[in-house]
């Protein structure tokens, strides 16, 4: 069981089975352990989702060629390191002192329906009230901050996978 022998597929594949796992403890967190997710770990889901899709279609499509394996290893980077801003940003605003947190805004859903979609995003990603709140820790790390090392740990699994040198299309 030595990863370094691992083919680009199956390291791809298993980042895509490692994202789905984070994002159905996500949705356990919410539907049954009741905690509702701000605007920020909406986004950071998001992020989740959409570096699973580029783990996803990069492990079934498996380029033979290096050029290909690369272009997939830069395009998880690109999804991680989207998601490292977002969960960066969040982990920053929890670590603000109590007296310089933005105030609260709607919610998610209200602003969705009443904002245009630009509007909307760059609200979120500056974050409020609520978003500096800590509702979960583990080992005394917040849910943003365990978010921010998995992104990290995808962004070096990608382009670990993406541009490891193989002595075979199979290695």
């Amino acid at each position: 069981m030595n990863p370094s022998r691992w083919s680009f597929r199956t390291q791809f594949l298993l980042g895509f089975l490692a994202c789905v796992a984070l994002l159905a403890y996500a949705l356990y967190l919410e539907h049954v352990q009741g905690l509702i997710p701000c605007p920020l770990c909406t986004f950071q889901r998001g992020a989740f989702a959409l570096l699973g899709i580029v783990f996803l279609v990069g492990g079934l499509h498996a380029p033979g060629s290096k050029g290909g394996r690369g272009f997939y290893g830069l395009l998880g980077l690109a999804a991680a390191g989207l998601g490292i801003s977002i969960a960066g940003r969040h982990v920053w605003l929890q670590s603000l002192p109590p007296d310089q947190v933005p105030a609260c805004g709607p919610d998610l859903g209200y602003m969705m329906e009443a904002f245009p979609l630009g509007d909307v995003v760059r609200k979120v990603l500056t974050g409020s009230g609520e978003c500096a709140k800590v509702d979960w820790t583990f080992l005394g790390v917040s849910m943003p901050g365990w978010a921010l090392a998995c992104f990290v740990v995808f962004a070096v699994w990608s382009l670990y996978a993406g541009f490891k040198r193989r002595k075979s299309r199979y290695y």
